[in-house]
C-alpha cells in the first residue's frame, strides 16, 4: 500500500490539471459544413494564431484524474479553488489575491487542503487529525 505525502497529492493534483488541458474540446454534436475549407496564402496568414496540436491524453492518464476528482470531495469550495488553482500553477500572490489574504497565508491553507486529502488517503481517523493540529 502506497503511504501518501503532501508532495504526491500535490504531484497528482498537477498531472490532473494537465490531463484536463489535453482533453479534447467540447462541440456541440449535429451541426457539420459541407463546403470544402479555403485555401489561404501564405501572405493572408501572417496575422493569424497558429494552430495548436494537442496530443490526447492516455487513458491511464484519465483515470488517474477522475480519482484525483474525487478526491476534491472531502474539501471544502475554497479549498477545491485553491488547490486546483495551485495545480495549474498560478503565481502564489494571485492566489493570495483571490482568496483576499498574503502569499503565507495561502500557502499554509494549500497545506493544510493537502494535508486533509493525504489524511484521507492513509486513512487516519478524524481524532487523530485533531489532536495534531492542536498540538503545533
Amino acid at each position: 500500500m502506497v503511504k501518501w505525502t503532501a508532495e504526491l497529492v500535490a504531484d497528482r493534483f498537477s498531472e490532473a490539471a494537465q490531463t484536463a488541458e489535453r482533453l479534447p474540446p467540447v462541440r456541440v454534436q449535429g451541426y457539420f459544413n459541407c463546403w470544402p475549407d479555403i485555401q489561404r496564402m501564405s501572405w493572408e496568414n501572417l496575422g493569424a494564431e497558429p494552430f495548436i496540436y494537442r496530443f490526447p491524453p492516455t487513458p491511464a492518464a484519465i483515470d488517474r484524474m477522475h480519482e484525483t476528482m474525487h478526491w476534491v470531495q472531502w474539501l471544502e469550495e475554497e479549498q477545491r479553488h485553491l488547490v486546483w488553482m495551485r495545480a495549474k500553477h498560478y503565481e502564489w500572490h494571485k492566489i493570495a489575491k483571490r482568496f483576499g489574504c498574503c502569499t503565507k497565508t495561502a500557502q499554509r491553507r494549500w497545506q493544510r487542503a493537502l494535508q486533509i486529502v493525504v489524511d484521507h488517503l492513509n486513512e487516519v481517523p478524524a481524532t487523530a487529525c485533531v489532536s495534531n493540529f492542536n498540538k503545533n
